[in-house]
């Protein structure tokens, strides 16, 4: 089955993209990134901004990451895969990153929630000016560590998110 990814989550005002490679099953039937009850995303961005992201109504979520400055999107716009697992995906369709890329005059970092995501993207953002790519221990569940250790790790991400509120 062919898996289509959604639109981005950005604004203007996007200083932080934070780039899955592609939403899985979970959060495709649901129609929301980071769906699956045991993705550790919402809770660990959440306790980056000091915000109880989790327990608010998903466009809520989006509303509170987009005014905090915080963009969300995936590296693959489509692709064949049986299952949710990065290993399964075949057949895939690059997101135009670059061109989004290009198009956030505030953007200062590239968050990869993952390897495969960083993988792709290291290489399409290669030589993106003024913009830094931080690598990311993926947020799924299939990507078992404690919840504290993949806090730890999202924490370099704090530099990047005390700017103005937009």
């Amino acid at each position: 089955m062919r898996a289509i990814g959604f639109a981005p989550v950005i604004d203007a005002h996007t200083r932080v993209l934070i780039l899955g490679s592609l939403p899985g099953d979970a959060s495709l039937k649901m129609g929301q990134y980071y769906a699956h009850p045991r993705n550790a995303f919402w809770p660990l961005i959440g306790s980056l901004l000091d915000e109880a992201l989790p327990a608010l109504p998903y466009e809520n979520r989006l509303v509170r990451l987009k005014t905090r400055g915080v963009g969300l999107w995936d590296m693959i716009a489509s692709a064949e895969r049986s299952g949710s697992l990065d290993a399964a995906i075949r057949s895939p369709e690059a997101a135009d990153l670059r061109g989004l890329a290009l198009g956030l005059p505030s953007l200062s970092a590239v968050a990869f929630n993952g390897g495969l995501a960083a993988k792709l993207g290291r290489r399409i953002l290669a030589n993106l000016e003024g913009v830094d790519l931080i690598d990311l221990p993926s947020s799924s569940p299939a990507h078992a560590r404690p919840f504290e250790d993949k806090r730890q790790q999202w924490s370099v991400l704090a530099p990047y998110l005390t700017g103005s509120e937009g």
